[in-house]
């Protein structure tokens, strides 16, 4: 069942066209399929994860990323969890249909400051439009660093953190 529902995603990834360019954007693909990656699907890891551009090596060593994020209500169970009211209600599966649902309108030409200040989770980035710096030893999650130095300018992927999917675009 999970690999059906790992290809059923990378399908449904291929036919938005991840990784082809769009506007000045690439879109990183999850599951490590469409690019030509031989990176093999963790099936611990979410298929909207961008496991292709993750296992590649950094190509900075500072970035300036935006990111979307989206969560869902097991996040708030944690210790020290919180999860958008938006979330409260919403499974990790309803959240990586929303993440799906995102990437294909940024693969259609959404503007991404639009999808972020109407979609994502982290309020205070999203009203503001900020722009995080990445770096290697930046206050921020792991997963948020480690996929901020991979991407490529212009690029979007996808990570997932204890505060759930972070849908990321490399500025400069």
């Amino acid at each position: 069942m999970l690999l059906l529902r790992s290809v059923l995603v990378c399908t449904l990834l291929a036919a938005v066209g991840c990784g082809s360019k769009n506007h000045g954007s690439t879109l990183g693909t999850g599951a490590g399929t469409g690019s030509g990656s031989a990176v093999a699907a963790d099936p611990s890891i979410s298929p909207v994860v961008s496991q292709d551009i993750l296992a590649r090596e950094p190509v900075s060593n500072t970035a300036g990323v935006k990111h979307i994020l989206i969560g869902w209500k097991e996040l708030g169970d944690k210790p020290g969890g919180r999860a958008h009211e938006r979330a409260a209600t919403r499974t990790k599966k309803d959240a990586e249909t929303e993440v799906l649902a995102l990437l294909e309108k940024l693969k259609a030409g959404a503007d991404f400051d639009s999808l972020m200040k109407a979609s994502s989770e982290d309020e205070g980035s999203a009203a503001i439009g900020k722009l995080f710096d990445v770096a290697p030893d930046a206050q921020l999650v792991i997963e948020f660093r480690q996929l901020g130095l991979r991407l490529n300018v212009g690029e979007i992927g996808v990570c997932e953190s204890d505060f759930g999917f972070h849908i990321m675009k490399r500025y400069k």
